[in-house]
């Protein structure tokens, strides 16, 4: 029988208060910027994001995607995957194969985690409480390779170097990652505390891929070229798959970020009602003191980062023409999008498919103190190597 999806009755409740709600939103805005502007400024901020944003994005990811190509083709994550497996079970309470984790997330996406988990030669490693922990892991470092890329090429722009401060914004997050995944790992242990031994184990099942790597068919020059097209492939991928998610989620948070124009509300591109400066502003000394966000805009990266780390990156360019940032935001920015890098929206259907749907709601709560945590120390790692 044919599986259907849920279903609830056509005319209920649910319909009013979106009815209610679209109304009072759409009726705020527009009394604030007219309606005609209102539509206007929506149509053109999104243009103007594909053309100078998204396809900005897209081209670093394909760059990057052909050099994280040219990395694993050739052994240079396996040497980076010896030299790191020690680390893990006194930093993470993980056996060393976790540290696969790590690195395919870094350089591709959060969901990567789950092509490994699916694998009993991989699971095999792990005690059952340490399994829905791989999702905090994996989320800590999804696009880190991409992000970094992007956050460095920023750096015409600042008329700044910036290599230093993402280097400093890594380290952030891997601090962050720690402490969402030591704290995903009480909680489980809690969960599974009758089952202290390793339950996934199967001695039936042999596996080397720790030891060995696939590579493609063909001379060093014909792997060479397909691992770089193969790469800059994935890269066009990724950059078609954020499109969605900047143009809707950016363009939203740039209208409650920005003000109106010089000439007040024209229905040009990039104005707004300045509603997440206003909250920003209450908690300004707060932001100051653990981030060292110098104006209250850059409160919209770390909250858009929670649904979408590629429209968060949308945000940068234009704070950086308005002058809102510094290379210290950058840090912290790189921080706070490598561990939140959209986790909002793909922890629920990462837990659930590694099975573990009822532990979403701790995994969520660790990775949310992990995010802050990692921005916190990228600030204070930058106040004093800066």
């Amino acid at each position: 029988m044919d599986k259907k999806g849920r279903r609830k009755k056509a005319v209920g409740l649910e319909g009013v208060f979106c009815i209610v709600i679209l109304v009072v939103i759409v009726y705020f805005l527009s009394n604030k910027m007219g309606g005609i502007n209102l539509i206007n400024t929506l149509i053109k901020t999104a243009h103007d994001l594909l053309l100078n944003t998204v396809f900005l994005i897209m081209g670093v990811s394909v760059i990057a995607g052909a050099f994280a190509g040219i990395l694993s083709e050739f052994g240079v994550i396996a040497i980076l995957n010896k030299l790191l497996s020690p680390l893990m079970k006194p930093l993470y309470r993980l056996p060393g194969a976790a540290v696969l984790g790590i690195l395919t997330t870094y350089i591709s996406d959060n969901p990567a985690i789950l092509s490994l988990s699916a694998d009993k030669g991989f699971t095999k490693y792990f005690k059952k409480y340490q399994l829905p922990a791989l999702t905090n892991l994996g989320t800590s470092f999804g696009m880190g390779f991409i992000v970094s890329t992007f956050m460095i090429a920023q750096s015409s722009a600042m008329n700044e170097n910036l290599v230093v401060p993402v280097i400093l914004g890594n380290v952030g997050a891997f601090i962050g990652s720690i402490i969402s995944v030591n704290l995903m790992i009480n909680f489980t242990k809690k969960s599974f505390a009758t089952q202290n031994s390793n339950e996934n184990k199967d001695v039936s099942i042999q596996s080397d891929f720790l030891e060995y790597r696939e590579i493609k068919d063909g001379n060093v020059l014909e792997r060479l070229l397909e691992s770089l097209l193969e790469g800059g492939k994935n890269g066009v991928q990724m950059g078609m798959d954020i499109i969605p998610g900047v143009l809707i989620i950016c363009t939203t948070v740039l209208i409650l970020t920005n003000g109106p124009g010089v000439h007040g509300y024209t229905g040009s591109a990039y104005e707004g009602v300045a509603f997440l400066p206003y909250i920003g502003e209450k908690f300004q000394g707060v932001l100051k003191f653990l981030f060292g966000f110098t104006s209250p805009k850059a409160i919209a990266f770390p909250i858009t980062s929670l649904g979408a780390v590629g429209a968060a990156m949308g945000l940068v360019p234009q704070f950086i023409k308005e002058g809102a940032i510094t290379s210290r935001e950058i840090a912290v920015f790189t921080a706070m999008g490598m561990t939140w890098s959209g986790y909002l929206s793909t922890h629920v259907a990462m837990m659930d498919s590694l099975g573990y749907r009822k532990l979403t709601g701790k995994a969520i709560f660790s990775h949310t103190v992990g995010g802050i945590v990692a921005g916190i120390a990228t600030n204070v790692l930058y106040g004093i190597f800066m």
